[in-house]
């Protein structure tokens, strides 16, 4: 394959380089003005040519939650916005993903379903703490890209662990040099707070007011104080306070944020109502503006959709306490920041680069196979024309979920093709042109 006449984004650099790219057997082999060849060529004239988006925060849900995503529809939802990697959570399959036999299991159920590559976490939660605990962890990390816990879960399979257990998995995670993965709000304050403002009423504020900013500003400090004392390589997962934010780069930990975070706050909460409801919840006015500044200057490392879409009534069962949390997203991330982000000129070109797929990918240690474009490299690209204008629509998405708080959201640039080691997998246009099982499966190291 040639990839001819695009704007091509090399690494490090703040302007685009007018190149061609030649891809053989999945790796790019070289770069240049003019490239020929008898191989099959993608013209790219009027393009900016990036390296695949990876998005290292998805829920698909398989298997065990089809009803609400799977891998199949997830990963053609992801390659339509120009991710090529995805990394999914451990937490909302059944089996959860906390022993090895558990993966296999998942892995066999999702393996000829993806058309983008993806890998997995590990997970710890209360009920995993028991017998067989260390080993299961010893044999998972050689496998996932890291381990994700819960201060608190509503989640009958993968409860939430107390401080001191998550003490002792920090402590093991250092011994093994594995990351750990924390969703981050204080258990004592949301619980305390939910039966109170529980009791008062059935409204956004008062779901935002049982996990406010304060909520996730304690378990950031805790947390960062016992990752310090264990000597332990701590990220923390969607964070939506710019304080925690700032906290977390201090303390020379790592920390993410998600699209919405960007873009909504609690004035659109209670405008829009559930289709915006997750956890944590969107903030305060300031926050947003915060958290924009923050990814810019590097204090938030980059972004990651949480996508966990469900169906229609799970978002409209009357009531804002039962409604679902989550929303699709794995879809909308890399336009969302391309428009939003580097064409608002929030973003430099080469930061655009780093927060949607070169910091992921050095992260979780697929670098520079994936997140860069250079001559080695997974020939994993995506061509967006920055001149095209589309219209967020939700029944559109090709993932199972389709209510987006993005609803009719006019976003600039359009992705016009994802190309997933040197093949087309996604075009505007065509759709979706590979099949289930082309993405490959990707592990630690």
């Amino acid at each position: 394959m040639i990839i001819r006449n695009g704007q091509v984004v090399l690494p490090g650099r703040e302007e685009p380089e007018a190149l061609d790219i030649r891809i053989r057997d999945g790796k790019i082999v070289e770069l240049g003005p003019g490239l020929s060849g008898d191989e099959e060529v993608v013209e790219a004239r009027g393009m900016l040519v990036l390296p695949g988006g990876i998005d290292p925060h998805v829920h698909f849900d398989d298997p065990g939650f089809t009803d609400r995503e799977d891998f199949a529809a997830g990963s053609r939802f992801a390659a339509s916005g120009g991710i090529t990697t995805v990394i999914d959570m451990p937490c909302t399959s059944i089996p959860p993903v906390t022993t090895v036999a558990n993966l296999e299991e998942k892995l066999k159920a999702v393996e000829k379903k993806a058309v983008i590559d993806y890998g997995f976490y590990g997970g710890v939660c209360c009920q995993s703490m028991g017998e067989g605990y260390p080993d299961n962890f010893l044999r998972l990390a050689e496998i996932v890209f890291g381990f994700k816990v819960y201060y608190i879960s509503v989640m009958e399979l993968f409860s939430a662990i107390n401080t001191f257990q998550f003490r002792l998995i920090l402590q093991r995670a250092a011994e093994l040099g594995v990351t750990v993965l924390l969703h981050a709000e204080d258990f004592s304050y949301v619980s305390a707070a939910t039966e109170y403002y529980l009791a008062r009423g059935d409204t956004p504020v008062y779901y935002y007011n049982s996990r406010p900013e304060m909520a996730e500003i304690l378990a950031v400090r805790s947390a960062l104080e016992l990752a310090e004392e264990a000597g332990a390589d701590l990220h923390l997962v969607h964070l939506s306070t710019g304080k925690a934010a700032r906290l977390t780069a201090a303390a020379s930990a790592t920390c993410e944020t998600c699209p919405h975070l960007l873009e909504f706050n609690l004035d659109d909460f209670i405008r829009l109502g559930s289709p915006l409801k997750t956890p944590p919840p969107v903030k305060r006015a300031g926050n947003r503006e915060e958290l924009w500044d923050l990814l810019a200057s590097g204090g938030i490392d980059f972004v990651a959709s949480d996508h966990a879409p469900c169906p229609a009534e799970g978002k409209n069962t009357g009531s804002v306490w039962t409604d679902y949390a989550g929303m699709p997203g794995t879809g909308t991330l890399l336009p969302y920041v391309f428009s939003e982000g580097y064409l608002q000129g929030r973003l430099s070109l080469k930061r655009l680069v780093e927060v949607t797929s070169e910091n992921a990918a050095r992260r979780y240690g697929l670098y520079p196979d994936k997140g860069a474009i250079e001559t080695g490299t997974d020939g994993d690209l995506v061509l967006i024309d920055p001149g095209q204008s589309w219209k967020v629509t939700g029944a559109d998405f090709l993932s199972r979920g389709h209510i987006t708080p993005f609803e009719g959201r006019e976003f600039k640039g359009r992705v016009m093709e994802t190309i997933v080691r040197g093949r087309t997998v996604y075009r505007a246009g065509a759709g979706i042109l590979a099949e289930g099982g082309y993405g490959r499966f990707l592990t630690r190291g």
